[in-house]
């Protein structure tokens, strides 16, 4: 990929990660691997007991379920590429592999952002509407919620990376990333990414403003609902059943404030700090939250942990 011609095409790229900081690769390296057999073994229980417990088939663990599936795949798209590059001097990937990267990634980005407000849509018809929930969140309406937002996000993630890779990359290929993160890689075409830019707002503004927008609207209702109940235990039992969601969309969209919303250093010795500090977060980002979701569900909801403890006595009743 060293090329000593700066105007021939780009074949691959290397990804910077940490290599400035070799020691900070073995530590993260041991700590991100943890993160990622948690993430899978959490999210994968919590999928085979929606799936297996009869108790569970209702609308709301049907889009954790999903939830769980998307998290899985959202942090299988990048944690094993990551973990090499802990591993291997060279941290290079391929323009095909980085292509399949970056639609990963995003895909699943757009996708969870779409269904946590389908999921607080859910939860408004329980709480705002009980009676009429049966008939709104039915198998028939919620198969083709679920369908619309695997859709939505690996559509827009297409477009995305097409436009992205209709670019010409003929100057430096070295990503100052982890990951082949579309921000990072526009960076280093040779021609106008306004397209792109503007591409990027309007589908920011689609993904994450107006199912912030959604969600905070379907909130505003649930919680004046629950502050006409009337008796305390029916507010907290109200409350109980959507405080796990509140809780992983806070912490969702709380990271994603965090990183793009700080304020850029200008010492360059702040700035070369701040850029380890970008990097962490957003490394972090990709791992904690997905890891986060099966224990906040599980904690805060009695029927999870049921269904856990049934699928491991049956476990043990089949040995």
């Amino acid at each position: 990929m060293d090329r000593s011609n700066s105007t021939s095409p780009v074949v691959g790229f290397i990804l910077l990660g940490l290599s400035a900081h070799p020691k900070l690769e073995k530590m993260f390296f041991v700590l991100i691997l943890l993160m990622y057999l948690v993430i899978l073994l959490g999210n994968g229980i919590l999928i085979l007991v929606t799936a297996l417990d009869s108790r569970l088939h209702t609308p709301m663990y049907f889009f954790l379920g999903n939830l769980s599936f998307l998290d899985i795949c959202y942090t299988t798209s990048s944690v094993p590429l990551i973990l090499d590059s802990f591993l291997t001097p060279r941290k290079t990937i391929s323009f095909s592999a980085c292509v399949t990267q970056m639609f990963l990634s995003f895909a699943m980005g757009a996708t969870e952002c779409v269904l946590l407000g389908m999921m607080a849509f859910d939860r408004y018809v329980a709480i705002c509407n009980p009676l009429r929930y049966p008939v709104v969140m039915s198998k028939a309406a919620c198969v083709p919620m679920a369908v619309g937002c695997w859709t939505a996000g690996s559509m827009t993630a297409m477009v995305q990376t097409s436009l992205a890779m209709r670019l010409p990359f003929c100057g430096n290929n070295v990503i100052n990333h982890f990951t082949c993160e579309i921000l990072a890689v526009l960076k280093l075409a040779c021609a106008d990414i306004s397209i792109n830019v503007i591409s990027m707002t309007v589908a920011n503004v689609i993904f994450l403003g107006i199912p912030v927008l959604f969600i905070f609207v379907s909130y505003v209702f649930i919680i004046a609902t629950i502050l006409r109940i009337p008796s305390t235990e029916g507010r907290k039992k109200a409350f109980s059943t959507c405080s796990a969601h509140f809780t992983v969309v806070v912490i969702f969209y709380g990271t994603i404030l965090f990183m793009y919303g700080k304020p850029k250093s200008k010492d360059p010795l702040g700035a070369d700090k701040q850029d380890i500090s970008d990097k962490l977060t957003s490394l972090f980002y990709g791992v904690v939250t997905p890891m986060l979701n099966p224990i906040i569900y599980s904690l805060r909801n009695k029927d999870v942990k049921a269904a856990v403890k049934n699928l491991v006595l049956r476990k043990h009743v089949i040995q």
